[in-house]
């Protein structure tokens, strides 16, 4: 039998909870918009899925059924989702901002078949062209050709023998250039290599028109500098891009004084919807400048935050200067370019987590990844640190024994999921059957116990999230590839011979290190914003968190596999504001 004195409990509880309901109900919150009747994909801890959210300026100010946020907010707009799927915006944590709108600006050789296909667009390009002006471009694969070699500058000297011309890789790691670019480099058959660079010559000594990593620095050097305008231009076309897949944060991996200048400058006078994360491109003036001043954390209502270093210590497998421990398989006498020394690793670590930085450093192959890691592991050692978030970018050849250290040492290996789909026509021929098991090893990863955030290194690949989600979950190409063995033997640079394990091609190219739905959707969001220190900011629709969110046309966490190219933005929202939509 209850006491007088616990019923009088009892009825005072229940007494609070209908004054609570009640007082909610007759006096909402105000709101600025709230957006109901959708399937909401939280992304927090436990992966809510919820109805509907409130918005108030630029945060999420409530989160719930759609009956209790139409109960518990009186707002001046309401969005009926009518069912559509809803995620946190995007965020890439791997990507370079500015040479994105460059590249849109420039000769675009993205999926050029051939080499004379990419002379051909530089000639439409010098046509519309000033005499002497300077011809730029970038986007070329030799290895998507039917003839693999390095490209040479004849075929460029008989569209543009009087423009210079200079077409960077698609992998951002090797330039081709004409004669007229040559001499205007005064490169001759004595020109010397230098420290972490190579000049591709013929069989006589002469250079053919090739540079890969350190020695692009000898024409890129005489290339005239982009006016405010030019640059300005090119910021606007590759934030219009990105809002239209989706990206409401980027991590740019090497800005230097000037983009931070106009980056500064166009949020200042409200032109900038968007959020940079961006990482110092190297030591030089900026770097030291920077540990004076400190990180710049938050400016203009977290649109831009500088406190991370980028560095590099090799190149790019696609080109052969990723720094591996064996040769190349595919070219004996080659073990690829280390562009930085260990002790500038480890000392630039050191005064970076003394003055509050982060260190993103690039890292393609198993020798590169290795320096990484123990130059960190010595930084740390000296300058102890719980929660450094050093990062390494790319992380795309493993040594099997170096796998484990990302999570022992706290590591963070940020991944770009099309790397992987783009590389797979000839990466085993670059590393042979036994070394691929350590490359684009996300499973492997993952089952550490530490995360990837996912990027897409663009303009390097297409910047559309979602083709990198479609990559992590099938890894598979746009076509479907490789669906059987016999389809992965006709179309990789691969025999049976050089097979380990022909189940290699089921259900994907090395399908066992796939990563999950889930995962491949924290990659770009919730691990992306934790990769940043913004895990309490961003990557999330939570009460408190920025509202940056984005609207899909259809259900990306349960359509089929091949169903997620079909994936549209239909809506992009950065701090509450609608910045891209109408479709």
């Amino acid at each position: 039998m209850i006491s007088s004195q616990a019923r009088n409990f009892l009825l005072f509880l229940l007494a609070v909870v209908v004054f609570a309901v009640l007082f909610i109900r007759y006096n909402p919150q105000e709101a600025d918009a709230i957006f109901v009747n959708g399937r909401i994909y939280t992304m927090d801890a436990e992966n809510s899925v919820v109805e509907a959210f409130a918005v108030k300026g630029d945060r999420i100010s409530g989160i719930g059924t759609s009956s209790t946020i139409e109960r518990s907010f009186e707002a001046k707009v309401r969005v009926d989702l009518e069912g559509k799927t809803v995620l946190p915006g995007f965020i890439d944590a791997h990507a370079h901002f500015m040479s994105l709108g460059i590249s849109r600006l420039t000769v675009d050789l993205l999926g050029c078949r051939s080499e004379s296909e990419a002379a051909e667009r530089v000639k439409q390009r010098v046509t519309k062209s000033g005499a002497g002006q300077w011809i730029r471009g970038r986007g070329w694969d030799q290895n998507d050709w039917p003839v693999t070699r390095f490209p040479s500058h004849a075929s460029l000297d008989n569209v543009s023998p009087n423009n210079p011309v200079v077409l960077v890789r698609v992998d951002g790691h090797a330039a081709w250039v004409n004669k007229k670019a040559l001499e205007i480099a005064g490169i001759t058959r004595a020109t010397p290599e230098p420290q972490g660079g190579r000049i591709v010559r013929d069989t006589q000594g002469n250079p053919t028109g090739v540079f890969v990593d350190a020695a692009m620095e000898l024409v890129s050097k005489h290339l005239p500098e982009l006016s405010d305008q030019e640059a300005t231009e090119a910021i606007q076309l590759a934030l219009h891009e990105c809002l239209q897949y989706g990206i409401t944060t980027v991590h740019d991996m090497g800005v230097d004084a000037r983009e931070i200048a106009l980056y500064k400058g166009l949020i200042e006078r409200g032109e900038f919807p968007f959020r940079i994360y961006a990482a110092i491109g190297g030591l030089g003036d900026l770097w030291t400048e920077s540990l004076v001043r400190g990180p710049l954390i938050g400016f203009g209502q977290n649109r831009l935050t500088v406190r991370a270093l980028k560095l590099y210590i090799d190149g790019a497998l696609g080109s052969r200067g990723a720094a591996l421990i064996e040769p190349y398989s595919d070219e004996p006498d080659n073990r690829g370019l280390t562009l930085s020394s260990e002790e500038a690793i480890r000392s630039a670590t050191v005064e970076a987590l003394k003055h509050g930085f982060q260190v993103c450093t690039h890292a393609i192959g198993d020798r590169g990844n290795n320096i990484v890691l123990n130059m960190y592991e010595a930084a740390l050692h000296e300058v102890p640190m719980a929660d450094h978030r050093l990062r390494v970018e790319h992380a795309q050849v493993l040594y099997p024994e170096d796998i484990p250290k990302f999570k022992k040492s706290g590591i963070v290996p940020s991944m770009q999921p099309t790397h992987c789909t783009s590389d797979m026509y000839w990466a085993e021929a670059r590393l042979g059957p036994k070394r691929i098991l350590g490359a684009y090893a996300w499973r492997s990863l993952l089952k550490t116990g530490v995360i990837i955030p996912g990027g897409s290194d663009f303009p390097v690949e297409h910047p559309n999230p979602v083709l990198g989600i479609y990559a992590a979950v099938t890894r598979k190409d746009k076509e479907g590839r490789p669906l059987t063995v016999e389809d992965g033997l006709k179309y990789f640079e691969l025999s049976k011979e050089g097979m380990t394990d022909s189940s290699a091609f089921l259900n994907g190219w090395h399908a066992d290190q796939k990563m999950t739905r889930v995962e491949a959707l924290k990659s770009f969001t919730t691990w992306a914003a934790w990769a940043g220190f913004e895990e309490h900011l961003k990557g999330s629709i939570q009460k408190g968190f920025l509202a940056d969110f984005i609207i899909l046309s259809a259900d990306i966490a349960s359509v089929s596999d091949r169903s997620i190219l079909d994936i549209r933005v239909l809506k992009t929202y950065v701090g509450g504001k609608e910045v891209f939509g109408g479709r």
